[in-house]
């Protein structure tokens, strides 16, 4: 992910909102609302989706396997379908890691 928005948590996160999120095109998250079942965002009267918290982490995980991994949308889909707690963890393990690089690099600056 190479935006992260406010650190408060949201109910809600529009499709622009995810976009920035993992700087990526709103065609893509479409898409991939399309080719992922683990990605439901609700839809407001007008037809907009709204992505939950979960959905977020949820494209975590799609974007880590496709755009860092490399997979192509079949093997992601059986990855996800096969070990998708495993799958799971390893995205959390890497947010973790990149969090400590951001802090190490922080202080690194501040010395």
């Amino acid at each position: 992910m190479k935006k992260e928005l406010s650190e408060t948590t949201r109910i809600y996160y529009s499709i622009g909102d995810v976009a920035r999120m993992f700087n990526v095109n709103t065609s893509l998250i479409r898409f991939w609302e399309k080719e992922f079942d683990v990605l439901r965002p609700h839809k407001n009267k007008k037809g907009n989706r709204l992505f939950t918290q979960k959905d977020v982490d949820h494209l975590h995980i799609i974007y880590h396997l496709v755009k860092e991994r490399g997979f192509t949308l079949k093997g992601a889909k059986e990855k996800l379908g096969k070990d998708f707690a495993s799958v799971e963890k390893d995205v959390e393990i890497i947010k973790t890691l990149d969090n400590i690089r951001d802090f190490l690099t922080k202080m690194k600056a501040k010395l």
